[in-house]
């Protein structure tokens, strides 16, 4: 059995990994270039990947291949209808970021409300040491207690943070494809204009792509802030840049981005300036313990796989 990791660098390079050899012989790699995916994967029974793409060139050039484990909850870049196709069984790792997630989701929210960054910054870069007042007061900011927090996307993520900005008093409003009768759930556009802060949980699909470009920016109020932590694509990166760029909205929070790591290129390195922005880089999932219960998640889906149960496989 040849287990071939693509990119274990994704995962950290304090995880320990040694719990998988038992299975086989495997092969890790730190990272992998799309270029070098087809020959890596071509004798392989299981793949290990996040951020590698596998597409149907790499995975029909991988003949003995069985199994594809996404260390990740979203799988947008395996082609899952060739793998259907070819009888190749894809594996998920569902609900291991949740808490992390959403902590670096409200982390954000609440720096942003709060203007942490142009306070730090007042006392950091000596300001305050020469100011005449013991206190600074502007920008004016607002508590979270009595704001509306609009949520698009409610699944163990969104859900999380529901409970957090209910504990801070906020008035939680959610957009999601299926009623809930324990949340206020509303459209988007009744989402966009009623939110003080909203933040973006849902896949990336078709129907989701560029959710959040112009049109939709232009509904939020002027003091608004928006935090991305799903997936680059749902919003336009370009017309976000610009709400900013113009005063249009309060901030944004994004920790994805549809090219990782940011080319030179990108439109939010012009940006990076601004104190209402926060850009991380895609670490939102990543605390040790996260990290820790995704790979394990990974280890039992191939023990599943090899003993012929089914687990967390996507039809």
């Amino acid at each position: 059995m040849n287990i071939v990791i693509l990119d274990y660098k994704t995962l950290g390079e304090d995880l320990d990994l040694s719990s998988v050899y038992k299975y086989g012989n495997v092969i890790k790699y730190p990272v992998t270039s799309q270029e070098d995916a087809k020959e890596r994967v071509k004798d392989a029974d299981i793949v290990i990947v996040n951020k590698v793409k596998m597409t149907e060139d790499v995975v029909k050039n991988a003949k003995n291949l069985k199994l594809i484990c996404e260390t990740a909850t979203g799988y947008d870049n395996i082609d899952i209808e060739c793998c259907n196709r070819l009888g190749i069984k894809v594996a998920n790792t569902p609900a291991y970021s949740t808490s992390c997630v959403a902590q670096v989701t409200v982390s954000m929210a609440c720096s942003l409300i709060t203007h942490l960054n142009e306070y730090r910054n007042f006392v950091h870069k000596g300001m305050y040491q020469e100011s005449d007042s013991a206190n600074k007061l502007t920008p004016v900011y607002h508590e979270l207690d009595g704001l509306t927090w609009g949520i698009i996307g409610f699944g163990n993520i969104g859900r999380a943070v529901g409970k957090i900005a209910e504990a801070f008093g906020c008035n939680v409003i959610v957009n999601k494809q299926t009623p809930d009768k324990n949340y206020n759930c509303v459209d988007l556009e009744a989402l966009l204009k009623q939110s003080d802060i909203i933040s973006i949980h849902c896949p990336l699909t078709d129907k989701t792509k560029n959710l959040i470009s112009k049109n939709e920016l232009n509904l939020m109020k002027k003091n608004a802030i928006i935090i991305n932590v799903a997936r680059g694509g749902v919003w336009n990166e370009e017309e976000v840049t610009n709400a900013i760029l113009e005063n249009k909205i309060g901030g944004i929070g994004c920790d994805v981005f549809t090219v990782e790591p940011l080319p030179k290129s990108h439109p939010f390195n012009k940006i990076l300036n601004k104190e209402n922005v926060i850009l991380t880089p895609h670490m939102a999932w990543g605390s040790f313990e996260s990290r820790t219960r995704c790979f394990n998640t990974v280890v039992s889906n191939i023990d599943a796989f090899l003993n012929g149960r089914e687990q967390n496989l996507i039809k």
